[in-house]
Protein backbone atom coordinates (compact mmCIF):
# COMPACT_ATOMS: atom_id res chain seq x y z
CA UNK A 1 0.00 0.00 0.00
CA UNK A 2 1.22 3.62 -0.53
CA UNK A 3 2.01 5.83 2.18
CA UNK A 4 -0.96 7.99 1.19
CA UNK A 5 -3.32 5.03 1.52
CA UNK A 6 -1.90 4.01 5.00
CA UNK A 7 -2.12 7.96 6.31
CA UNK A 8 -5.91 7.54 5.05
CA UNK A 9 -6.60 4.22 6.51
CA UNK A 10 -5.09 5.56 9.62
CA UNK A 11 -6.72 8.77 9.89
CA UNK A 12 -10.31 6.81 10.32
CA UNK A 13 -9.31 4.01 12.15
CA UNK A 14 -10.07 4.93 15.84
CA UNK A 15 -13.79 5.75 14.40
CA UNK A 16 -14.09 2.42 12.31
CA UNK A 17 -12.89 0.95 16.30
CA UNK A 18 -15.57 2.28 18.10
CA UNK A 19 -18.07 1.69 15.17
CA UNK A 20 -17.00 -1.90 15.34
CA UNK A 21 -17.09 -1.75 18.69
CA UNK A 22 -20.60 -0.74 19.40
CA UNK A 23 -21.73 -2.96 17.08
CA UNK A 24 -20.28 -6.31 18.25
CA UNK A 25 -19.73 -5.49 21.64
CA UNK A 26 -16.78 -6.90 21.88
CA UNK A 27 -13.20 -5.41 21.43
CA UNK A 28 -11.50 -8.25 20.25
CA UNK A 29 -13.78 -8.94 17.59
CA UNK A 30 -13.57 -5.41 16.89
CA UNK A 31 -9.98 -5.22 16.21
CA UNK A 32 -9.93 -8.24 13.96
CA UNK A 33 -12.85 -6.33 11.96
CA UNK A 34 -10.71 -3.08 11.39
CA UNK A 35 -7.61 -5.40 10.50
CA UNK A 36 -10.33 -7.22 8.03
CA UNK A 37 -11.24 -4.00 6.30
CA UNK A 38 -7.67 -2.54 6.33
CA UNK A 39 -6.48 -5.78 4.36
CA UNK A 40 -9.54 -5.35 2.05
CA UNK A 41 -8.76 -1.54 1.48
CA UNK A 42 -5.21 -2.21 0.94
CA UNK A 43 -5.83 -4.36 -1.95
CA UNK A 44 -8.47 -2.17 -3.35
CA UNK A 45 -8.10 0.05 -6.57
CA UNK A 46 -8.34 3.22 -4.95
CA UNK A 47 -8.58 5.35 -7.74
CA UNK A 48 -12.00 4.12 -7.67
CA UNK A 49 -13.14 5.36 -4.28
CA UNK A 50 -15.00 8.70 -4.32
CA UNK A 51 -15.22 8.80 -0.63
CA UNK A 52 -12.53 6.39 1.81
CA UNK A 53 -15.26 7.17 4.95
CA UNK A 54 -18.16 6.01 2.93
CA UNK A 55 -16.19 2.99 1.40
CA UNK A 56 -14.58 2.06 4.78
CA UNK A 57 -17.31 2.08 7.00
CA UNK A 58 -19.58 -0.25 4.50
CA UNK A 59 -17.14 -2.65 4.10
CA UNK A 60 -16.90 -2.98 8.01
CA UNK A 61 -20.60 -2.24 8.79
CA UNK A 62 -21.57 -5.16 6.28
CA UNK A 63 -17.93 -7.53 7.88
CA UNK A 64 -19.74 -7.12 11.44
CA UNK A 65 -23.12 -7.91 9.97
CA UNK A 66 -21.90 -10.99 8.93
CA UNK A 67 -20.32 -11.98 12.42
CA UNK A 68 -22.97 -10.66 14.26
CA UNK A 69 -24.85 -13.77 13.52
CA UNK A 70 -22.09 -16.18 14.10
CA UNK A 71 -21.41 -14.56 17.48
CA UNK A 72 -24.92 -14.87 17.97
CA UNK A 73 -25.16 -18.74 17.84
CA UNK A 74 -21.55 -19.06 20.09
CA UNK A 75 -23.19 -17.03 22.70
CA UNK A 76 -26.31 -18.99 23.37
CA UNK A 77 -24.21 -21.96 24.22
CA UNK A 78 -21.85 -19.85 26.42
CA UNK A 79 -21.33 -20.80 29.58
CA UNK A 80 -23.52 -18.54 32.67
CA UNK A 81 -24.39 -14.79 31.49
CA UNK A 82 -22.81 -12.99 28.46
CA UNK A 83 -21.43 -9.33 29.12
CA UNK A 84 -20.06 -7.55 26.70
CA UNK A 85 -15.99 -6.53 26.56
CA UNK A 86 -15.00 -3.53 28.85
CA UNK A 87 -13.13 -0.74 27.23
CA UNK A 88 -11.74 2.41 28.59
CA UNK A 89 -13.64 5.18 27.43
CA UNK A 90 -10.85 7.30 25.83
CA UNK A 91 -11.14 4.44 23.14
CA UNK A 92 -14.54 4.91 21.97
CA UNK A 93 -14.36 8.64 20.26
CA UNK A 94 -15.84 11.90 21.45
CA UNK A 95 -18.60 11.62 24.65
CA UNK A 96 -19.71 14.96 24.95
CA UNK A 97 -23.53 14.22 26.13
CA UNK A 98 -24.63 11.93 28.23
CA UNK A 99 -26.98 10.19 25.65
CA UNK A 100 -23.75 9.60 23.74
CA UNK A 101 -22.38 7.84 27.02
CA UNK A 102 -24.92 5.76 27.73
CA UNK A 103 -25.30 4.09 23.97
CA UNK A 104 -21.71 2.56 25.13
CA UNK A 105 -22.33 1.50 28.60
CA UNK A 106 -22.14 -1.90 29.42
CA UNK A 107 -25.78 -2.29 29.84
CA UNK A 108 -26.59 -0.35 26.93
CA UNK A 109 -24.31 -2.74 24.51
CA UNK A 110 -26.01 -5.78 26.49
CA UNK A 111 -29.59 -4.75 25.71
CA UNK A 112 -28.79 -4.28 22.30
CA UNK A 113 -27.91 -8.01 21.95
CA UNK A 114 -31.71 -8.42 21.59
CA UNK A 115 -31.57 -6.69 18.14
CA UNK A 116 -31.20 -8.84 14.63
CA UNK A 117 -27.75 -7.94 13.06
CA UNK A 118 -29.91 -5.57 10.55
CA UNK A 119 -31.69 -3.56 13.74
CA UNK A 120 -28.34 -2.92 15.60
CA UNK A 121 -26.04 -1.74 12.90
CA UNK A 122 -29.46 1.01 11.88
CA UNK A 123 -29.84 1.74 15.23
CA UNK A 124 -25.82 2.25 16.00
CA UNK A 125 -25.30 3.80 12.64
CA UNK A 126 -28.26 6.40 13.14
CA UNK A 127 -28.36 7.10 16.69
CA UNK A 128 -24.38 7.52 17.56
CA UNK A 129 -22.91 8.36 14.63
CA UNK A 130 -25.74 10.23 13.20
CA UNK A 131 -25.74 9.07 9.86
CA UNK A 132 -29.06 9.50 7.63
CA UNK A 133 -31.28 6.73 6.18
CA UNK A 134 -29.99 7.39 2.79
CA UNK A 135 -26.73 6.98 3.84
CA UNK A 136 -27.28 3.89 5.95
CA UNK A 137 -29.17 2.23 3.11
CA UNK A 138 -26.68 2.53 0.26
CA UNK A 139 -23.83 0.98 3.19
CA UNK A 140 -26.55 -2.03 4.44
CA UNK A 141 -28.06 -2.37 0.43
CA UNK A 142 -31.71 -1.56 2.18
CA UNK A 143 -34.39 0.78 0.73
CA UNK A 144 -34.16 3.95 2.72
CA UNK A 145 -38.02 3.11 4.03
CA UNK A 146 -36.67 -0.42 5.08
CA UNK A 147 -33.94 1.29 6.89
CA UNK A 148 -36.29 3.49 9.06
CA UNK A 149 -38.71 0.40 9.63
CA UNK A 150 -35.54 -0.95 10.93
CA UNK A 151 -34.63 2.25 13.05
CA UNK A 152 -37.78 2.43 14.48
CA UNK A 153 -38.21 -1.64 15.27
CA UNK A 154 -35.01 -1.27 17.09
CA UNK A 155 -35.84 2.21 18.92
CA UNK A 156 -39.15 0.49 20.33
CA UNK A 157 -37.40 -2.98 21.58
CA UNK A 158 -34.51 -0.74 23.10
CA UNK A 159 -36.90 1.93 24.44
CA UNK A 160 -38.86 -0.69 26.17
CA UNK A 161 -35.90 -2.02 28.97
CA UNK A 162 -33.59 1.38 28.47
CA UNK A 163 -31.15 1.26 31.65
CA UNK A 164 -32.00 3.50 34.33
CA UNK A 165 -30.64 6.87 34.35
CA UNK A 166 -26.85 7.39 35.31
CA UNK A 167 -25.88 10.31 37.94
CA UNK A 168 -23.44 12.68 36.41
CA UNK A 169 -19.64 10.72 36.33
CA UNK A 170 -19.20 12.55 39.60
CA UNK A 171 -21.77 11.39 41.78
CA UNK A 172 -21.55 7.94 40.13
CA UNK A 173 -17.31 7.78 41.47
CA UNK A 174 -18.65 9.12 45.14
CA UNK A 175 -21.12 6.07 45.22
CA UNK A 176 -18.47 3.71 44.28
CA UNK A 177 -15.62 4.85 46.63
CA UNK A 178 -18.69 4.38 49.38
CA UNK A 179 -19.06 0.79 48.05
CA UNK A 180 -15.22 -0.44 47.42
CA UNK A 181 -15.35 1.03 51.59
CA UNK A 182 -18.10 -1.16 52.22
CA UNK A 183 -17.31 -3.97 49.95
CA UNK A 184 -13.23 -4.19 51.18
CA UNK A 185 -13.85 -4.41 55.06
CA UNK A 186 -16.97 -6.88 54.55
CA UNK A 187 -20.04 -4.28 55.53
CA UNK A 188 -22.80 -6.15 54.41
CA UNK A 189 -25.04 -4.06 56.72
CA UNK A 190 -23.60 -0.84 55.11
CA UNK A 191 -23.42 -2.42 51.23
CA UNK A 192 -27.40 -3.37 51.71
CA UNK A 193 -27.85 0.42 52.47
CA UNK A 194 -26.63 1.24 49.22
CA UNK A 195 -28.79 -0.95 46.98
CA UNK A 196 -32.22 -0.62 45.68
CA UNK A 197 -34.63 -3.79 47.28
CA UNK A 198 -34.49 -5.07 43.79
CA UNK A 199 -30.60 -4.86 42.50
CA UNK A 200 -29.54 -7.22 40.22
CA UNK A 201 -25.88 -8.36 39.87
CA UNK A 202 -24.31 -10.43 36.96
CA UNK A 203 -21.27 -11.76 36.44
CA UNK A 204 -19.57 -13.19 33.12
CA UNK A 205 -17.10 -15.68 34.26
CA UNK A 206 -17.07 -17.95 31.44
CA UNK A 207 -15.75 -21.29 31.85
CA UNK A 208 -12.95 -19.89 32.87
CA UNK A 209 -13.28 -18.22 35.87
CA UNK A 210 -16.01 -19.33 39.31
CA UNK A 211 -18.14 -16.81 39.41
CA UNK A 212 -22.03 -16.90 39.68
CA UNK A 213 -23.59 -18.51 36.76
CA UNK A 214 -27.42 -17.07 37.63
CA UNK A 215 -27.97 -13.43 38.77
CA UNK A 216 -28.13 -12.75 42.24
CA UNK A 217 -31.15 -10.63 43.36
CA UNK A 218 -32.03 -8.61 45.76
CA UNK A 219 -30.11 -6.26 48.02
CA UNK A 220 -29.41 -8.39 51.25
CA UNK A 221 -28.05 -11.79 48.85
CA UNK A 222 -26.32 -9.41 46.19
CA UNK A 223 -24.69 -7.71 49.95
CA UNK A 224 -23.53 -11.03 50.86
CA UNK A 225 -22.48 -11.89 47.37
CA UNK A 226 -19.84 -8.92 47.22
CA UNK A 227 -18.85 -9.14 50.90
CA UNK A 228 -18.25 -13.06 50.24
CA UNK A 229 -16.37 -11.52 46.52
CA UNK A 230 -14.13 -8.97 47.84
CA UNK A 231 -12.91 -11.39 51.27
CA UNK A 232 -10.65 -13.22 48.99
CA UNK A 233 -7.36 -13.07 49.71
CA UNK A 234 -5.89 -12.02 46.59
CA UNK A 235 -1.52 -11.05 46.47
CA UNK A 236 -0.53 -7.41 45.10
CA UNK A 237 -4.51 -6.77 44.71
CA UNK A 238 -5.09 -2.87 43.57
CA UNK A 239 -8.49 -1.65 43.37
CA UNK A 240 -9.13 1.70 41.53
CA UNK A 241 -12.09 3.77 40.09
CA UNK A 242 -11.69 4.29 36.44
CA UNK A 243 -13.77 5.43 33.36
CA UNK A 244 -14.78 2.54 31.90
CA UNK A 245 -17.91 1.91 28.46
CA UNK A 246 -18.43 6.29 29.38
CA UNK A 247 -18.54 5.91 33.52
CA UNK A 248 -16.75 5.30 36.40
CA UNK A 249 -16.33 1.42 37.10
CA UNK A 250 -13.98 -0.59 39.52
CA UNK A 251 -11.38 -2.04 38.35
CA UNK A 252 -9.12 -4.68 40.25
CA UNK A 253 -5.72 -5.47 39.29
CA UNK A 254 -3.56 -8.26 41.15
CA UNK A 255 0.19 -7.33 40.13
CA UNK A 256 -0.91 -5.13 37.70
CA UNK A 257 -2.84 -7.63 35.43
CA UNK A 258 -6.86 -6.61 35.29
CA UNK A 259 -8.95 -9.54 37.29
CA UNK A 260 -12.00 -7.72 37.26
CA UNK A 261 -14.01 -4.89 36.19
CA UNK A 262 -17.56 -3.80 37.53
CA UNK A 263 -20.01 -1.49 36.33
CA UNK A 264 -23.41 -0.29 38.16
CA UNK A 265 -26.46 1.31 37.08
CA UNK A 266 -27.83 3.50 39.81
CA UNK A 267 -31.39 5.37 40.84
CA UNK A 268 -30.92 8.34 42.82
CA UNK A 269 -28.18 7.49 45.57
CA UNK A 270 -28.55 3.72 45.63
CA UNK A 271 -26.62 0.69 43.09
CA UNK A 272 -29.63 -0.40 41.22
CA UNK A 273 -27.37 -2.92 39.17
CA UNK A 274 -24.14 -4.87 38.92
CA UNK A 275 -22.35 -6.00 36.34
CA UNK A 276 -19.05 -8.18 37.28
CA UNK A 277 -16.57 -8.87 34.43
CA UNK A 278 -14.00 -11.65 35.62
CA UNK A 279 -13.46 -13.74 32.50
CA UNK A 280 -9.72 -13.40 31.68
CA UNK A 281 -10.72 -13.78 27.66
CA UNK A 282 -13.38 -10.79 28.04
CA UNK A 283 -10.58 -8.52 30.00
CA UNK A 284 -7.50 -9.55 27.68
CA UNK A 285 -8.44 -6.13 25.30
CA UNK A 286 -8.35 -3.94 28.28
CA UNK A 287 -5.39 -5.81 29.70
CA UNK A 288 -3.10 -5.15 26.90
CA UNK A 289 -4.50 -1.85 26.36
CA UNK A 290 -2.64 -0.66 30.24
CA UNK A 291 0.11 -2.47 29.39
CA UNK A 292 0.63 -0.17 26.13
CA UNK A 293 -0.87 2.88 27.77
CA UNK A 294 1.91 2.43 30.84
CA UNK A 295 4.98 1.87 28.16
CA UNK A 296 3.79 5.27 26.61
CA UNK A 297 3.70 7.22 29.76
Amino acid sequence: MDAGGLVEYERHRPRLFALAYRLLGSASEAEDAVQETYLRWAAADRAEIRSAEAWLTTVLVNLCRTWLDSARARRETYIGPWLPEPVATDELGPLESAEQRELVSLAFLTLLERLTAAERAVFVLREAFGYAHREIADMLDLSEANSQQLYRRATLRVREERPRFDPAPAHARALFEKFLTAAGSGDVAALEAMFTADIVSVADGGDKVNAARRAVLGAGRVARYVAWLFSHDVPDLSLSIEDVNGAPAVVARAADVTILIASAEFADDHLASLRLIVNPDKLAYFVRADKAASRTA
